[in-house]
């Protein structure tokens, strides 16, 4: 007859669960791979066999009794552990995001406002393309990996322990806020300079000419110099973007 322990149990299934739930947590919410159009089976099936093949990388993990206190402040842990890498990542894609809503303010394309099925909520047509755009590069430059690898070396440098909440102190989500505005502004910078350009020189020119409807020429010419200040701006993205994910995934690793 087959019979164990509850010790040999928790030896079993503890190297598993923790890592489980925190990549769970982390597919749940992270960009592309966390949206509403990627199954939630798909998402808990990858975490599953990320947490398996992860095992030879990780540290002890701590046999905890699943009935106790401790056990429940372990799994808020791994969950907040994990959403604050995803937030790591949403962070980057929101400044991405608020360069767009920069730019098509300066465009005049930010009455173009439709709802976005993937969010729940509202998005301009340039924020929008920037959004898009930056999905396909998160993947072209294997983002994904890198969050997982992030994920990964968070056990070494925040493990499973009876502080819960002490990596707060050390990665202070709480001042990610200002790389929403200082990447969107570093990005969408030089195109609102050439978009502001462009709006002095139309001035001139109404004062100039003021027999010239300079509103029935206006919009048509910051329309195509913005246009093409985005397909100019496309190429470049990639650096800053780069730079900002590697930066805030640096507080895990």
């Amino acid at each position: 007859m087959l019979t164990f322990t509850e010790a040999q149990v928790l030896a079993w299934i503890t190297p598993i669960l923790w890592p489980f739930i925190r990549i769970l947590a982390l597919f749940g919410a992270m960009p592309v791979l966390g949206q509403r159009s990627v199954p939630v089976r798909v998402r808990v099936a990858l975490s599953f066999l990320i947490a398996i093949c992860a095992q030879a990388s990780l540290p002890a993990m701590p046999e905890v009794r699943l009935d106790s206190a401790l056990a429940l402040l372990l799994v808020i842990q791994q969950m907040l552990i994990g959403l604050t890498i995803a937030f790591a990542a949403r962070i980057v894609f929101a400044a991405i995001e608020f360069a767009g809503e920069l730019i098509g303010l300066q465009m005049g394309l930010n009455f173009a406002g439709f709802f976005d099925p993937m969010t729940g909520g509202e998005a301009t047509a340039v924020s929008k393309f920037f959004g898009i755009s930056v999905s396909w590069l998160f993947i072209v430059i294997n983002g994904h990996l890198l969050l997982i690898s992030a994920v990964v070396q968070s056990f070494s440098a925040f493990p499973v322990g009876p502080e819960p909440f002490a990596f707060l102190r050390a990665v202070q989500p709480q001042v990610w806020g200002v790389e929403i505005f200082r990447l969107g502004l570093w990005i969408a910078l030089p195109l609102v300079a050439m978009l502001l350009f462009v709006n002095l020189v139309l001035g001139i020119i109404s004062r100039v000419a003021q027999q010239m409807n300079i509103f029935a020429i206006g919009f048509p010419i910051t329309l195509g110099v913005g246009l093409v200040g985005v397909l100019l701006t496309l190429p470049m993205m990639q650096v800053p973007f780069t730079m900002a994910l590697e930066r805030l995934l640096a507080n895990f690793q």
